[in-house]
């Protein structure tokens, strides 16, 4: 049978594996930097990258044989990922609701956009920011809001006392500072 009548699976079923899925019937949070970074990566794919590819897969399908065509097979592949994280990058941005932790500065309880110093029973200190889940990077100390310990510290004060739950039994963290971005002045 010719490979022209052949259906590749379009991926739909997983939209994109690098971040996790929203939990049923909640938000997608997430700060005003977090959405124009997605969007602009959104924009670039459609203006730029999309069409690099689609130019040498045009120029890759004009050499004639395709099936040992390895520009023709990699710009194909890459069409499909590509074509996968738009559809992703598009539902997630039309759903995304901007949230600006800059509207809490000053405030010492915990809301999505802190960054939030506590201490454990250990006596160990760390310090995270809550972000959104498609913004989050555990590497720079950022946690989703829907992480269990961003869970945990959501609504408490500084000086409070919260419990997480973890896989070594419950654990007590105290709130020890809240901080949130300055606003931005209009110029």
């Amino acid at each position: 049978m010719s490979k022209a009548f052949t259906k590749e699976p379009d991926g739909d079923e997983d939209d994109d594996l690098s971040l996790p899925p929203l939990p049923a019937g909640t938000r997608n949070y997430m700060t005003p930097q977090g959405y124009l970074r997605l969007r602009t990566e959104l924009i670039n794919l459609i203006d730029t990258e999309r069409p690099k590819v689609v130019e040498i897969v045009h120029w890759a399908a004009s050499n004639g044989d395709r099936s040992e065509n390895g520009d023709y097979i990699y710009g194909k592949k890459r069409l499909r990922e590509i074509d996968r994280r738009i559809r992703f990058l598009t539902k997630r941005l039309d759903i995304a609701e901007v949230a600006d932790p800059s509207q809490h500065h000053g405030s010492d309880q915990v809301f999505f956009g802190a960054t939030v110093t506590y201490e454990t029973q250990a006596g160990v200190s760390r310090t995270i920011t809550i972000k959104g889940i498609d913004e989050a990077d555990a590497l720079q100390g950022e946690v989703s809001w829907v992480s269990p310990v961003a869970r945990a510290l959501l609504k408490s004060r500084e000086g409070d006392e919260v419990q997480l739950m973890t896989p070594g039994g419950l654990e007590r963290l105290e709130v020890i500072t809240v901080r949130y971005p300055a606003p931005q002045t209009a110029h």
